[in-house]
């Protein structure tokens, strides 16, 4: 079991910080920095860019301080004897900094870790070895994925969130024009960066959420499939059978009696 020695989200440090490990923390210490910061690692100096975080091995000697002010970080230290192994397998980058694919992301799970650990419980322990781990492998995850474009991953928090809409909202009648102004793009630009984000496009996934929907429901009800379609946000059933059938490959009822 991976265990949380201690953890903080958002720490604000107005004049900056200096911390200086000479023989380690004697743990794992992980640090997310969210303003630039220099570190340094067996007395190599390295500059650890805003968005970026190290995992620090318990014995390797370490220091960090800000370069801006004010200095804002998230940080756990944890152990376990099942640690090493997982980071060997995982193949994860420790005592270096990595920039974060997905910040925002990273700094919720933190915020998360320190819930549950602050929460108690009886299975408290239970949760944080999880989350624990589903956050590394999470990180090693997104370092595997291709890079986003740097033009147009200040717009990827946005544009998830209405790509998950989507999904979530199939019954909802969505133009591109009002999704486009949702974010302040112009409808050409959205659709370009929604693309190049996600490889298809925004009509593509509209029609993807509302088939994984029937499918769903075909699958798991007795509904009949002019019901299906009006769920599913059909204004008539022709429409909904036309495009099940271009896109699965085969009609609705049919679908529906497979075995």
């Amino acid at each position: 079991m991976i265990r949380v020695i201690g953890c903080g989200h958002n720490y604000i440090h107005q004049e900056g910080i200096m911390i200086e490990r000479p023989s380690g923390a004697g743990n794992y210490a992980f640090v997310f920095f969210r303003s630039h910061a220099e570190i340094v690692v067996h007395g190599r100096r390295l500059s650890a860019a805003k968005n970026s975080y190290v995992l620090f091995r318990p014995f390797t000697p370490h220091a960090y301080r800000h370069v801006e002010k004010p200095f804002v970080n998230d940080w756990f230290h944890c152990e376990g004897s099942e640690m090493e192994a997982l980071l060997n397998q995982l193949g994860f980058a420790c005592d270096e900094p990595v920039k974060a694919a997905f910040p925002a992301s990273l700094t919720r799970s933190i915020m998360e870790l320190q819930h549950v650990n602050r929460l108690g419980g009886p299975l408290r322990d239970d949760i944080v070895d999880l989350d624990l781990r589903s956050l590394l492998l999470k990180l090693s995850n997104w370092q595997r994925l291709p890079p986003l474009p740097e033009k147009t991953e200040r717009h990827y928090r946005q544009l998830l969130e209405i790509r998950n809409e989507l999904y979530s909202s199939p019954h909802t009648a969505y133009s591109v024009d009002q999704l486009a102004a949702k974010v302040n793009l112009s409808k050409s630009y959205f659709q370009h960066v929604y693309k190049e984000l996600f490889g298809c496009s925004v009509s593509a996934d509209m029609i993807n959420g509302r088939l994984e929907q029937a499918k769903y429901l075909l699958d798991n009800s007795s509904l009949s499939v002019g019901a299906i379609a009006k769920i599913c946000g059909y204004e008539n059933d022709t429409h909904f059978m036309r495009q099940f059938k271009k896109f699965v490959g085969e009609t609705p009822s049919g679908y529906k009696k497979r075995p």
